[in-house]
């Protein structure tokens, strides 16, 4: 964890940010509104503002806008109250979840999340503040998150802040799963087999997986990943073969990933 404390105008303005953590990707959206919604409508504005903020600075950057993640910012604003009510910033206290978990419980999927913490005077003071700090102003500015939320909580004389990104991923079913990589597949030329058992055992069952003998494909391949807009190069590589005709697309629960991060495991029959 990379922290910092600037000493500035009356009050001091305490700064912390937490390093990202990343999916693991073995062998590799949130829904949001349009506007922030704090709980508590006098602090309402101060997130608003800070999101706002946020959002001018990644355009000046050219980086695209962050959308606003409601379970984002419910985290955030748990983390906020236990920061007024324990003293000293930090990223978590005593018998508190880590960042990626608390976000998870909240409802957010994610395949990389992010924060940054304060304490100042104002939402300007903070904002300014996480722009003149390296740590801060790279979690704001990452071009590879697309979503935020933000929680403000007056206490003290002083606006606790927390502000949470990620790179959001789908909470997305198998069928939903199977339907984006059949589409991938069938762009290629290679029709897709409309019954996706065989290749859905296939992923559930990993090595010891033995095809029946009414099932047996030409070239398998099974893969994980938070990201389903492309295709791994090797199964491409082998689409564009022109070996294969027909290809059986299965999906099954992702393995050896941290429940706080969303990912996907697929399978694919070639035949």
């Amino acid at each position: 964890m990379y922290a910092l404390v600037l000493a500035v105008a009356v009050p001091v303005l305490v700064l912390a940010v937490a390093s990202p953590i990343r999916a693991a990707e073995p062998q590799s959206t949130s829904s949001g509104s349009s506007s922030p919604q704090e709980s508590k409508p006098e602090l309402r504005g101060a997130a608003e503002q800070l999101f706002a903020l946020g959002n001018q600075a990644r355009a000046t950057a050219g980086v695209a806008p962050l959308a606003w993640d409601p379970a984002l910012a419910e985290a955030a604003l748990a983390h906020c109250r236990r920061m007024a009510a324990e003293g000293p910033i930090a990223h978590r206290y005593g018998g508190e979840p880590a960042l990626a978990t608390r976000a998870a419980q909240a409802g957010a999927h994610f395949s990389l999340i992010e924060e940054n913490v304060a304490v100042g005077a104002s939402p300007d003071q903070i904002h300014q503040a996480w722009m003149q700090s390296p740590g801060h102003r790279e979690n704001l500015l990452n071009p590879q998150v697309d979503r935020a939320g933000i929680a403000v909580v007056a206490a003290h004389g002083v606006l606790y802040a927390v502000a949470d990104f990620s790179a959001a991923v789908k909470n997305l079913s198998p069928a939903q799963i199977e339907a984006r990589v059949a589409t991938l597949i069938h762009a290629n030329g290679v029709a897709i087999r409309p019954n996706p058992a065989e290749a859905r055992t296939a992923c559930q069952q990993g090595d010891a997986w033995r095809p029946s003998p009414s099932a047996q494909p030409s070239w398998m391949m099974r893969w994980q990943s938070p990201d389903l807009a492309r295709l791994p190069a090797r199964l491409v590589q082998q689409l564009q073969s022109g070996n294969f005709r027909q290809a059986a697309v299965g999906s099954c629960p992702a393995e050896h990933v941290n429940a706080a991060f969303t990912s996907y495991r697929v399978a694919v029959l070639l035949y």
